[in-house]
């Protein structure tokens, strides 16, 4: 097997990511008995690359650590004790194990939905990430995939593709169905999926962008009605009026935080739904009240990331209903991921921003 990888390691954790280097024959693991030799073709890159490669929020990582927690590839090899995986499958990273290292992070089960210690002790931190040409997982961190999706497109659904999935359908009983209308905001990754998705379902989306040319992007996905935020502040009443009879949203898909959810409020139906799942928006707001949800009589729902059950549907789901993930128009090699994360911090990307991986880069041969 291959002896050596081409992988992005954390030396340190700097503001100016001088610490994040490029190590050309970085020696590869031995597979455990329930990891998973994974030949990576692709990566996405998320803000939390940016955070954690920066050291910032409190995030820590080992010296050494690969960042990048989202990824797909082809299985070199598995240990003796994997059972769902064999070689040559093709499979996307899932963040969090059924199991850590340490004894401070407890067991996952499918089911259960992850905290931010697993976060922090999942890929791409505490865990060697996908930035890399090959990487040792887990069985528990990869799902396999077919033919139908690229594994640019694979790459996109481990962090983005599941808080999506997570924002529409992990609420028992309040899952988005047709003829539902769900309100997206901007064009980042969470809100392309959530919007393709929702499309798929048959229910009516409308997305808030800044962008003109991003807004025609996001009508050519599926979105019925665009709302320029930045041309129209008070956004959450404008858009509401555009729901039957004014009656508001369904679901609303929260990435702003508290520079959005005033708005969101404003804009949700009686006994609707509001899921919170970032805070991109400006740090120097005033936070929302809790108090603020009474009158208006809604579910507020944080989520982060979602269960290893959730990742498997929503990936059956891709698959059934065809979807060609939306992606970033510039794609990146992998010495290059200092300019990606750079055109990611300045937002100037669509969705998702990609790496591509080939395979066997200045490494030996498997």
């Amino acid at each position: 097997m291959a002896q050596t990888s081409v992988s992005w390691s954390i030396a340190s954790q700097a503001s100016d990511l001088s610490g994040l280097v490029l190590q050309n024959q970085r020696p590869i693991p031995e597979l455990g008995d329930k990891d998973v030799l994974v030949e990576l073709r692709a990566a996405s890159l998320n803000y939390r690359e940016l955070v954690v490669a920066k050291g910032q929020s409190g995030l820590v990582a080992p010296p050494g650590a690969i960042p990048g927690s989202d990824g797909a590839g082809v299985v070199v090899k598995v240990g003796s004790q994997v059972q769902s995986l064999q070689s040559n499958d093709k499979v996307v990273t899932h963040m969090i194990p059924d199991k850590f290292p340490s004894d401070a992070t407890p067991p996952l089960g499918d089911d259960e939905l992850p905290g931010w210690n697993h976060i922090c002790a999942g890929l791409g931190q505490e865990m060697n990430g996908t930035l890399t040409t090959y990487g040792v997982f887990p069985e528990s961190c990869l799902v396999k995939f077919g033919d139908g999706m690229s594994f640019e497109e694979a790459s996109t659904l481990t962090c983005s593709g599941i808080t999506a999935w997570n924002a529409l359908m992990g609420l028992d009983g309040r899952q988005v169905k047709k003829g539902d209308w769900v309100l997206v905001q901007g064009s980042g990754g969470v809100s392309v999926a959530a919007l393709q998705f929702a499309v798929a379902i048959g229910a009516l989306v409308v997305a808030t962008t800044s962008s003109d040319e991003k807004g025609a992007r996001l009508k050519v996905l599926g979105a019925s009605h665009i709302v320029n935020y930045r041309q129209t502040p008070s956004w959450g009443a404008v858009a509401k009026e555009l729901t039957p009879s004014g009656r508001g949203f369904d679901i609303i898909v929260d990435v702003g935080g508290n520079a959005t959810l005033p708005q969101s409020v404003a804009a949700v139906r009686r006994n609707g739904v509001i899921t919170v799942v970032g805070m991109i928006g400006k740090a120097d707001v005033e936070p929302t009240p809790m108090m603020a949800v009474l009158f208006v009589a809604c579910v507020v729902r944080g989520i982060l990331l979602g269960s290893r059950a959730m990742m498997r549907n929503m990936v059956k789901f891709v698959e059934d209903n065809e979807i060609k993930l939306a992606l970033d128009d510039e794609v990146f090699a992998l010495a290059d991921v200092k300019d990606a994360l750079k055109k990611l911090e300045e937002q100037k990307h669509f969705s998702k921003v990609i790496i591509q991986i080939p395979g066997k880069i200045q490494s030996e041969e498997v």
